[in-house]
């Protein structure tokens, strides 16, 4: 989903995990795709992998491929996309942070082109973008196989740290960005493009107050 630029207007990048929600999506996402006794044989197979992240010692996109490969690696993107409908109707706006989501839709009356920019997979923060009032979404993309099939590889970079940041440049093409709100290192170059950056973390979650929009924005 994207938003036609035609018409120059004050742009808001929110970004999704730990951001807009409370918790990361993918794990509640695999849950609904596996059912919950083989999501837990995959995290149980992934803890060395997930543990090295933690420490620093893997990157992000490659401990990613590891859990998608085993987790939907051979599955048609086809028969998974009802899944992914029903995730983003059903499931994941029981996981937004109640102020966060108010100030996306505070932003939206006001006019502002609002622009979801997650490291999550498209599959589900498209159609939930777009449902939620979004105007354009830019995430992970899935690899497949020439039947349809997911590898368990990304197809192009993950949606995280500097690439977050080259992707929204390509899609304001010298749009300002006014606001930008992320809640982790994968979010910092993104935050640095905004002329207001907001850092959330659980005070914000739980209702502290976030800077206020001012009448100029």
């Amino acid at each position: 989903m994207n938003a036609s630029l035609s018409s120059p207007r004050p742009w808001v990048a929110f970004d999704l995990d730990g951001t807009l929600t409370r918790r990361e999506t993918l794990p509640f996402f695999l849950r609904e795709a596996l059912g919950t006794p083989r999501f837990l044989g995959v995290v149980a197979r992934s803890l060395p992998e997930l543990g090295a992240y933690g420490l620093g010692r893997m990157r992000n996109d490659a401990v990613k491929e590891i859990v998608l490969r085993r987790s939907l690696g051979g599955r048609a993107l086809a028969g998974l996309r009802p899944v992914a409908t029903h995730f983003a109707e059903r499931i994941l706006p029981n996981l937004l942070s109640g102020p966060v989501w108010a100030r996306a839709q505070e932003h939206r009356a006001r006019g502002h082109g609002l622009v979801l920019v997650t490291a999550t997979l498209a599959l589900y923060a498209e159609p939930w973008a777009a449902a939620a009032g979004f105007d354009a979404a830019i995430a992970t993309e899935l690899e497949l196989d020439g039947e349809g099939r997911i590898t368990g590889r990304l197809r192009g970079a993950n949606c995280f740290g500097p690439e977050k940041a080259r992707r929204l440049q390509d899609f304001l093409r010298g749009q300002p960005l006014l606001w930008a709100y992320g809640n982790s290192r994968g979010d910092a170059e993104m935050l640095d493009m905004a002329a207001r950056p907001v850092w959330i973390g659980p005070p914000q979650h739980r209702g502290q107050k976030l800077p206020p929009l001012v009448s100029t924005d």
